[in-house]
């Protein structure tokens, strides 16, 4: 199997998977922007809340300072410790003090203030660190501030200044209040842990239910893929059915696979009956020189009438072996961009010069031309000339001699088109060969038209050169027999209002040849 052909039967399992590495991608994203919204948030909302009991726990303090009565600072000093004293202080427990001018610290956490001795398995160098660490609570400025301490951690720390009786004036006394943030360290890592929990559980569901939601909707992409892959080994009848439960969507893309697979199925076909047409056609003329040349050859003296007349055939089949590859080219140019050399054709004089060139080949037909609207049309004009003149030459042929009508219409139409409409007397077309007249080598009458020469493409190229303009080309029939056969183009201009709007009258007389 060629490796593109792997490449395409692969595709839907690389979408599944893809589809579940989007649907990761996403999950991640949405948790990891969760958890830093819950995260930030759980902190922040549990310092709000310890700045609110440590604001209060200060305010206690320095409310029992200012209404102990004390006069002199060792008196406030006293008080401040029996009421330090009378707090419990823990691990998480608030941290509280008062500094007393000219007295030592009062506070439940006497070794956080002063120089200490180094502590079991710490160096004097270690101890001395950690002593400048503590000395940044009588250090640090009013307010709330967090500062590293020894032994402790991060604090939340809220020091102000209250004035307390001390003697002939106010005494200036500072109290601080302290909290450890370790409660709020300990819950945002349960918000951490809870969220790598619930954010692996939830990964781990997001893939299996993306790759079992994948494989349900690239079910149909698979069956597209195995159908692609038998079409692409040839075989062309296999199509995409039931899939009306898989949704609007897949049914519009299996619809439009199996139309493709119809067209494809059609231009195959189309394909092996015009190389066959083909292939027939030329066999035809070739078998008849073969045997013109075979039957003098024969002859071991033959005449020259004899030769002659074999000349004679021998030339016939040639012109109709050209003339089909002529019109083949022809066909196989009309794909190209190049095919086309349109320019500004003023309509009423292009009709009539080629109505009087064509008249004139039709022996013993009444010929009619119909009013033509004044004004430009942007067309090939030798491209135009030929699709008319197969199109003529077409109802000449199936006119009677003497009393055959071939009659041609100009009529304008809506948005700048304009229909070019060639009627005859005719037998007419029946009508389950309408469509099939335009296809390549297709004849309502065989024997006729080889016998008259014709190849069968003559109005195969009208349809070309009418889609390469943008147009299109139908056939129809006649109120009382005969065939209609209406070449439509864009791309009309009509004349300003004064021009003249038709052919003179005397040039729409019927002409009798």
């Amino acid at each position: 199997m060629p490796a593109e052909r792997r490449r395409r039967l692969h595709l839907p399992r690389g979408l599944r998977w893809r589809l579940a590495a989007w649907v990761a991608l996403v999950v991640l994203l949405s948790s990891a922007i969760t958890f830093a919204a819950v995260y930030d948030g759980t902190g922040a909302q549990l310092r709000h809340q310890m700045d609110g009991e440590i604001k209060g726990d200060a305010g206690e303090l320095a409310h029992a300072l200012t209404s102990s009565h004390a006069h002199s600072p060792h008196a406030v000093a006293a008080t401040a410790a029996n009421y330090i004293q009378g707090q419990p202080f823990g691990a998480s427990s608030t941290l509280l003090f008062a500094l007393v001018p000219g007295q030592p610290p009062s506070t439940n956490q006497p070794e956080l203030f002063g120089s200490q001795p180094p502590d079991e398995g710490e160096s004097a160098g270690e101890q001395a660190q950690e002593n400048r660490m503590a000395s940044r609570l009588v250090s640090v400025g009013d307010g709330f501030s967090t500062i590293a301490l020894p032994d402790i951690g991060e604090l939340r720390l809220l020091k102000r200044s209250v004035r307390v009786p001390g003697g002939p004036r106010l005494m200036r006394v500072t109290v601080g209040v302290g909290e450890p943030l370790a409660s709020v360290v300990h819950a945002q890592r349960g918000v951490a842990k809870a969220f790598i929990l619930a954010g692996i559980l939830a990964l781990a569901a997001a893939l299996l239910a993306s790759l079992l939601i994948g494989s349900r909707f690239s079910r149909p992409l698979r069956r597209m893929a195995a159908v692609a892959a038998q079409v692409d080994a040839g075989d062309l009848h296999p199509r995409i059915h039931d899939v009306q439960r898989e949704g609007e969507e897949v049914q519009v893309l299996a619809d439009a696979f199996n139309h493709m697979l119809d067209r494809l199925t059609d231009a195959f076909a189309g394909q092996r009956a015009f190389v066959a047409d083909a292939s027939h056609e030329l066999r035809t003329p070739l078998t008849v020189i073969r045997g013109q040349l075979e039957l003098l050859a024969a002859q071991a003296h033959p005449s020259e009438q004899e030769v002659r007349r074999v000349e004679r055939q021998v030339q016939a089949e040639i012109a109709r072996i050209t003339r089909l590859v002529d019109d083949l080219l022809l066909l196989a140019r009309a794909e190209q961009q190049q095919f086309l050399r349109v320019e500004q054709i003023d309509l009423p004089s292009f009709v009539q010069e080629l109505w009087d060139s064509i008249s004139l080949l039709g022996a013993e037909r009444r010929f009619e031309l119909g009013p033509v609207p004044a004004g430009t049309l942007s067309a090939d004009p030798d491209r135009l000339a030929q699709a008319l003149r197969n199109l003529i030459g077409n109802a000449i042929e199936h006119t009677a001699p003497g009393h055959g009508r071939v009659r041609l219409d100009v009529e304008p139409g809506a948005a700048g088109w304009v229909g070019f409409i060639v009627q005859d007397d005719g037998p007419g077309i029946p009508l389950d060969q309408r469509e099939r007249v335009f296809d390549r080598f297709h004849r309502t009458d065989v024997a006729r038209d080889r016998a008259s020469g014709g190849t069968g493409l003559g109005l195969a190229i009208v349809r070309a050169i009418a889609e390469a303009h943008g147009g299109r080309v139908s056939a129809g029939e006649v109120a009382g027999g005969g065939a209609r056969v209406e070449l439509q183009l864009p791309g009309f201009r009509a004349a300003r209002a004064g021009a003249e709007s038709a052919l003179r009258p005397q040039r729409r007389a019927t002409l009798h040849v």
